[in-house]
Parts: C-alpha cells; structure tokens; sequence
C-alpha cells in the first residue's frame, strides 16, 4: 500500500512539472532593461536602444543609475532610441552642464558678473569656501521636465508607458535608494547629480546625490520586479594600468572605480545579455564626442544581436511602442510659489515674466525660470505644473531655495595696452541693508591701479537706486588737443604730450526697467579729474605741468538697450546706449567757467550669415552742446579696448587717443568667424571723422578723414578673451600691435 501511494504521489508531481512547464512556454517571459551610469559614456545606451527598437523587443521594466537613469527614463516615458539620438546630438551640454543661461536671461548687473570676473568663491564670514558643486543642475531639470511633461501627471513609476526606477544614494547615511514614485524629472535629476558636478537634490527632507556611489547596476532590485530576462549595458570603466595612472585625476578616478568595478564582477552574471561597449577612449565628460560613443554602443549591441533575436521569438509581434506627444505652449492658470523668504512674490513675479491666465511658449516658461536662476539669489527651483480641475490649463507650483550665501569673492586678472597688467580682486555683499540690495567692491592692483564700487538696490521695473564710484588711472602719450585749448602757444611744434590722467567719478542716480533689455537712469555726478605732464618745461623748471585739476558737477540721463547673445562675441542682437551730461559748475582750475552739454551715443546690431560667420556693425556719435574752457572732456579716438573711461573710445589704425575733437562720427564693421569653438578670427574696418564744430560745419556727412583696418585672432577662456590683433591706417602709414588678455575691467 505505501508503494501504491508513493506511486500515485510521484505521477501527480511529473503531471504538474509538465502543466508549468507547458504554461511557462505560452506564457511571454517579461523583458528588463538595466543601463549602468558612466557620464557621457553613457551614450552608448542610446545605441544598444536603436538596435532593440530595430528588432522590435518589447522592454517590460526599465532601471537604472545616473546617466543610465536620464536615458532609461525619457526610454520609459515613450521616445525611441532613435528620437533620443537626434535630442542628445543637438543638445549644448556645455551650456546643459554649467548652469549657463542666456544673456538674455540676466539683469544688467549680473551680466557684468559674468563677463568680468574669472573666478567666483562664497566668502561667508570672510572664510574663503569652495562651493558645493560646480553647477546647480537647473538647465537639467529644465530639460528633463520638458521632456517628460507628457508623463507630467505620473506620480507611480510603475504606471509610465514602461515601468521605471532609479537609484539614488542618500548622502547623510550612504544608504541606497530606489526611486520609483514621486516627480519623475527631479528622482532623474537625484539619480544623476554627480558630486561635485551637480548640486545635492533634496526630495522628502533627503539629500540626495548619484546612486553610482552606492549602486551603478540595479540588476538585483531589477529581478526582485519578477523579471525573467534582464540585458544589461555596461558603460562603466575598467581598472587602468599603470601607464595610464599618470595624473592625480586619473588615480583618484582609479580609487572610485574600485567598488563599482569589482561589484561588476558579481552583477554582470545576474543579465541574461551582458553588453559592455568600447569606450575605453571616452570619459565621463566627452560629451562632445557623443555620436561616436552612440555608434560604439549599437556596435556593441550588434554583438548581442542573435541574443537579442533568440528574446524577440518567444515574444508577440505585434508590439508598438508608445508614441510621445510633447507640448509647444500650454495655460498657466495660476503661480503659486513657496520657500521664498526675503524676496516678495512681486519680486518673483515681476522675474518670471507672466502672471495667472497667461497663455505662453514651453520657451518662455522656460525663459522666465531662468530670469529668477540667473539673479543668483536662489540655489533651486523645482517646479511642477499641475492640471487645473476643469483642464484648461496647468497651475504652476515652485520651491524655491533661497542661496544662504550672501558674500563672494571674485578674482580675474588682465592685460592691456592702456591700463596694462592687472589683478581684480572683487568683494560683493548681496543683502547689505535691504534683502534686495547688492554691494560690490573691485579693487584692481597692477601698472594703473584703481576701484569700482557699486551699491545698487533692485526694485525691477519699479524704480530702483544706484550709487557709483569709480577711480581710474593711467599714462599714456595722448593728443595734445585733449590737455590744451586750440589757441595755447604750447601747441607750437607738438602734437602728442605724454600724460599722467586720474578720474574720480561718484554718482547716485534712479532707474527704471522697460522690459528686460531696456534701462533708463537718471542722476547726478561728480567728477575729479587731473592731468599732468612732464612733457612741457616752462621757465626751465624741470616739473610736472599741471593741464587740468578740476571739480565737475553735471546732471545726466543714460538709456541702455542691449539684447546682444554674448558681449565679446555677439552673434546676434541689438544694442545701443545713449548718454546725455549737462555740466552745470566746476571749481578750483577753471576760470571763467560756462555751462555746457556733451551728448553721445553708441549702436550696434550684430546678425550671422552661418553657425560659424557673423558681422558685427557698430555706429558711434557725439557732440558738445555750447562754450566752455577746457578740452578735457572732449571725445577721444584710437586703440583697442572695452573699458574706457569718460568720452574716449577704440579706432584701429591709431594708437590710444591720437585723434581728438569736440564731436565725432564713427562707424566699425567686424566679421567674426569662429573657425572652431571659442577660436576666432576677426576682420575689422573702421571710419570716422573727428574735430571741433564738426556738426555745426555739416563735415559729418563727407567723405570720412580717418580710417583703419584690423586682422585678429580670439581664444575664449576662462580668463576672459586672449587677443593679438594687428591694426593699419592708410593715412599714416602706420601699424600698431594690440594684446589683450582677460575680461575687461
């Protein structure tokens, strides 16, 4: 009777083995796809989802790490391999990666931030610190949310068109996160923030960084999904050998690959298709090289590909994969924002540029974030668009985090042929006296030693406050007209003086934003201003000679207009600032002195006829308005250089304020061709006519008495532009090297 039982038992047991077995061969295995992080190597996962796409697997489960997350989200969220290809490649991970939005984006201000200063340190409690990461990861996120908007209401990762997670790693515990709900866009950008790189992202009261520090190949949480077939891309780097360890980057970067590489050795035997591509001659930065490293990964796919084939057979056929509608524009309903503490919702506002039931571009929401990043006065914005309950458009929610850093210390150096050497050392103290306000002190040490300091308290298109102070300095050989009258008997035989000029300027003025681009001030100025020379000898007296030392006390009105896409290298833009001085009294060195007026001008449009060629023309004009007794704040020409101060201003073909008058017209053509990225060689031509009454005896409008011409080579670095360029005036006969290194300050 046992035997009989035993019997009975046993042949049950083989009949259900056989159901299993028969039920597991009609049932479709479910498909997982695990994408390591690795930086720009991670391109190569884009390649191995062209290939997939072309056979037409159905992928059931998504995960991933880092860049392994950003492809393998957008992947779940609908695009096919082939679409983030075309994304990818025309993206600028240069402007992506450093946080660096439009000029466009900035306040007047701000731009003279980044177009002066090399270096920028946080300065708290005057210690120098080094900021947490090198950029804040707000163009990400911008992108990211961009892209996933069509999956914008998803809260479940588990509900995207293919289910989906990532890995994170909690900075505080060092504790390894799965994250599979919440904001799609910012678990991605956790997922991803590289440290250093990008700025920890806090989610749930967590502080959040790159879960390749902890887990770079989730394959395990990937079967844990009840996953049966897992293929996995590898894009993480091997162990160097030694004569690749030559530098301190390269060894550091060997310590940290120590986990994740002999964690590798464990994992990669988890996939059913293992796929480890050749980018061995990338890094984790060679974004510029992403097209290569894409074709690298289908190549490695194609390795794969009877694998690949073998999945697809024990699939159905007629699998589609969901379609992506993205958004062009879309109804803000409302703008509810929350953590801003010192800065007003009108100041916010006023920054985004729309306001509730404002109908606008995916562009222009994204242009209007970028106003409030680009004041540097907050860390994040994490937004999300919400549907409004009758769907006719989205409520816009932010959380903003205010920067707790209120002091820096900024630092660039320069050279020139007036001011010469130079070394910037710059202190700004942002929240002074008023949670709006900005102070700003440049010292400058060098040939000519000087300072800038500013206060200026931002009311936006309100109207807002400024004070200005400036001493400036230097000694150069200038035309004698600009020290003395026309009539002096010193002029006899002299045409040049060698001179010694210092300017202390101060003013306090209001002013007013019309737009973005627009500003209009008005104030009141005071200026010392002194020149000497030891060029003259009266009386035989070996002696300085004083030519001016003067107090001017003037009104002026100022209006800026500028769009340019960048200062040094304009592409594209408008640009035009109008000045207006009525000099109302001056002391001590002049006798007999008489109100008067000095107008000028200056307008510029740049466009460009190729990604690569653009011209620049510029028109400059001014004009003294009635009599007075000094020639020292005549206008003038000659030299190369952006910061000049007062009326004088560049012309190539003559040296640095050679050519001078009481008035003047000049126009300057420059074609810019950046023959390779932030290589530049420029043409320049440029005319003018200068001299006194030049209006008044209508010569304006003649043929033009002076000229020159300028060939030169640009490099952008992050010093600022370094510059030689070779100048020639067919009227002399002349030529003049200029150099340049550095923003001009």
């Amino acid at each position: 009777m046992p035997n009989y039982k035993y019997f009975i038992l046993t042949l049950t047991c083989i009949l259900l083995s056989c159901n299993l077995v028969v039920a597991q061969e009609n049932q479709e295995p479910k498909v997982g796809l695990v994408l390591s992080g690795g930086g720009a190597k991670g391109f190569a996962h884009i390649g191995v989802l062209k290939v997939i796409d072309s056979l037409g697997i159905k992928i059931d489960y998504v995960a991933g790490t880092s860049m392994g997350a950003i492809i393998g989200s957008l992947y779940a969220s609908g695009y096919s391999g082939k679409q983030l290809e075309t994304m990818f490649n025309n993206q600028d991970f240069d402007v992506l990666i450093n946080d660096a939005f439009p000029r466009a984006a900035k306040s007047f201000y701000e731009r003279e931030n980044s177009e002066k200063y090399a270096v920028s340190l946080p300065f708290d409690n005057f210690k120098i610190n080094l900021p947490s990461a090198l950029s804040r990861g707000q163009n990400v996120y911008n992108l990211l949310y961009q892209l996933m908007l069509p999956v914008n209401e998803i809260t479940d990762f588990e509900k995207l068109p293919i289910p989906f997670f990532c890995i994170a790693t909690d900075i505080e515990t060092g504790e390894s996160i799965v994250m599979d709900k919440g904001r799609l866009a910012e678990a991605v950008t956790a997922s991803g923030a590289l440290p250093s790189l990008f700025q920890p992202v806090i989610i749930d009261d967590r502080i959040l960084i790159d879960g390749g520090v902890t887990n770079n190949f989730p394959v395990e949480e990937l079967r844990a999904k009840g996953i049966d077939i897992i293929i996995g891309v590898d894009v993480q780097d091997a162990l160097k050998d030694r004569e690749s360890l030559k530098s301190a980057p390269e060894i550091l970067l060997q310590i940290n690959n120590f986990r994740t590489i002999n964690a590798m050795k464990n994992k990669a035997p988890l996939t059913d298709v293992y796929i480890k591509p050749d980018i061995t001659n990338y890094s984790v930065i060679s974004f510029s090289e992403g097209e290569d490293i894409i074709a690298n990964g289908e190549t490695a796919a194609r390795v794969n590909l009877e694998k690949l084939k073998t999945i697809k057979q024990q699939q159905k056929d007629n699998y589609e994969r969901p379609k992506v509608n993205q958004l062009d524009s879309l109804r803000i309903n409302s703008v509810n924002i929350s953590g801003n503490e010192r800065y007003t919702r009108s100041y916010i506002i006023g920054k985004l540029k729309f306001n509730n039931n404002d109908k606008v571009s995916y562009e222009d929401l994204k242009k209007g974030i970028n106003n409030l990043i680009a004041t540097n006065n907050f860390d994040t914005f994490r937004y999300y668009l919400e549907p409004s309950t009758d769907k006719s458009g989205y409520n816009l929610k932010g959380e903003l985090r205010e920067s707790p850093t209120t002091t820096f210390l900024r630092l660039g150096v320069h050279y020139d042929g007036l001011y010469k050497s130079a070394v910037l050392a710059n202190l700004t103290k942002k929240r002074l006296l008023f949670n709006n306000d900005i102070a700003s002190l440049d010292l400058i040490l060098g040939d000519n030693s000087r300072y800038n300091f500013d206060y200026f308290i931002d009311k936006g298109f309100y109207l807002s406050v400024g004070v200005k102070s400036r001493f400036s300095q230097f000694n150069k050989g200038v035309n004698a007209l600009l020290a003395l009258d026309e009539g002096s008997p010193s002029l006899i035989g002299l045409n040049k003086i060698d001179v010694e000029l210092t300017d202390f300027t101060n003013q306090i003025y209001v002013q007013t934003i019309f737009r973005k681009d627009f500003a209009l001030r008005v104030g009141a100025e005071y200026k010392r201003l002194k020149i000497t020379s030891e060029t003259i000898i009266e009386d035989e007296q070996d002696e300085d000679i004083t030519f001016e030392n003067s107090n001017y006390y003037s009104v002026f009105g100022n209006l800026i207009f500028d769009d340019y896409d960048s200062k040094y290298f304009p592409k594209n833009g408008f640009y035009f600032n109008g000045d207006f001085h009525l000099y109302l009294n001056a002391s001590d060195f002049i006798e007999g002195f008489e109100e008067f007026s000095i107008a000028k001008a200056d307008i510029g449009y740049a466009f460009s006829f190729s990604d690569k060629v653009a011209l620049k023309t510029e028109t400059s004009g001014g004009f003294k308005i009635g009599e007075s007794s000094t020639t020292t704040l005549g206008f003038g020409l000659g030299g190369y250089g952006n910061n000049f101060i007062n009326n004088f201003q560049s012309f190539y073909g003559y040296d640095y304020l050679e050519l001078s008058g009481d008035s003047f017209v000049k126009a300057t053509f420059t074609l810019d061709y950046e023959i390779f990225e932030k290589h530049h060689i420029l043409l320049a031509a440029n005319y003018a006519n200068i001299e006194d009454g030049l209006f008044k005896s209508g010569q304006f409008f003649s043929s033009p008495n002076y000229s020159g011409y300028a060939v030169g080579y640009s490099l952008e670095t992050f010093l600022g532009p370094l510059e030689g360029k070779y100048a020639y005036s067919p009227e002399t006969g002349d030529g003049q090297w200029f150099f340049n290194l550095g923003f001009w300050f």
